[in-house]
């Protein structure tokens, strides 16, 4: 593995007149996606955050105009390397730069707190698979995520240059993905947009939100495939690839995703009047105990040889089985 140190990164924001007023920490917290108010406050104490190159309590209140610098440094490296393991994984492609796996939900990509083992990297190191070290030594190849609880298409890089490439893609929006889902509602027009800012929530913060000020931008296109009487069952093109992106969309936009324990998809909408209508939908809700979201198709350049590169793989056996249940008894 590259024991080269990560140098750190710098972000530079304006404070825009509509956030104006907020607390210094709760201001970078919601511009910083995955960067918890708690970490921000031990940032700013320690002189990483400047206000109009000065030092502030994170306690200021911003004014308009002030520029805030942001000096973050690199996440601390694990003292151990993820481990080899013996976990059944379904490759689609593979050749000596990248591979392809269809990740059955449940399982996490690469260790993290919570999750130091059980990932798709103990996985893909337990058959033999080197993975490129730029990804860092519990992130190796890591390129692009899934949520644990969303299956599909994933690609690893497997030596340093596929690695860039394929970085280089997705920071240029090059690489193509698509996504199935089964959602709560109906959207009322076959095709929508939705173009919301997505930064971490200020009350919850495991949870990512639509930001009312700052926060990354993001966009999500929206399909409808077909209609049944209480759900949708939509095609989705993300332009952009933030944390939960697709999730918090939905759920802003009153379409939470079936299943979605975290964005509320796995509460009944509503409370039908016919019993044997609620029992049924109850049924589906316990059917589904994930998020119904799968990374269907994927297509990008590969990135050593030029040559393009699609993927598509069916839905898993739990939204294939939600789905013809609601053919049978829900369909409009």
């Amino acid at each position: 593995m590259n024991q080269n140190p990560i140098k750190p990164t710098t972000e530079v924001f304006t404070v825009s007149p509509g956030e104006g007023g907020l607390r210094l920490d709760i201001f970078c917290a919601s511009r910083l996606a995955g960067c918890s108010r708690s970490r921000v406050q031990k940032l700013i104490k320690s002189g990483a955050v400047l206000v109009d190159s000065a030092s502030k309590p994170a306690s200021h209140i911003l004014k308009p105009g002030e520029s805030i610098r942001i000096e973050i440094a690199a996440p601390a490296r694990s003292d151990e390397e993820p481990v080899p393991q013996d976990i059944p994984l379904r490759v689609v492609f593979e050749d000596g730069d990248l591979v392809v796996i269809n990740k059955q939900p449940g399982i996490v990509v690469h260790p993290a707190v919570g999750n130091p083992d059980g990932t798709v990297v103990n996985a893909l190191l337990g058959r033999g698979t080197p993975l490129s070290s730029l990804g860092g030594r519990d992130r190796p190849g890591i390129v692009h995520r899934l949520d644990k609880d969303t299956s599909g298409l994933l690609i690893l890089a497997k030596t340093d240059r596929a690695y860039r490439g394929l970085a280089e893609q997705i920071s240029g929006r090059e690489i193509r993905k698509i996504y199935h889902a089964i959602v709560w509602g109906h959207l009322g027009v076959p095709a929508r947009r939705i173009e919301a800012p997505i930064a971490r929530d200020p009350v919850h913060r495991t949870r990512m939100a639509v930001a009312r000020h700052g926060g990354r931008a993001a966009l999500t296109e929206v399909f409808v495939v077909d209609t049944f009487e209480h759900f949708d069952y939509i095609r989705l093109n993300i332009i952009t690839g933030r944390t939960h992106q697709i999730r918090v969309h939905l759920a802003h936009i009153s379409h939470p995703i079936l299943g979605d324990r975290v964005y509320g998809g796995s509460r009944l909408k509503g409370s039908p009047a016919n019993a044997s209508i609620r029992a049924r939908i109850e049924g589906l809700v316990k059917a589904m105990q994930r998020q119904a979201l799968h990374a269907s198709r994927i297509s990008f350049t590969h990135p050593v040889t030029g040559h393009p590169m699609e993927f598509s793989t069916a839905l898993p056996d739990d939204m294939r089985s939600v789905l013809e249940a609601l053919y049978r008894e829900d369909k409009v």
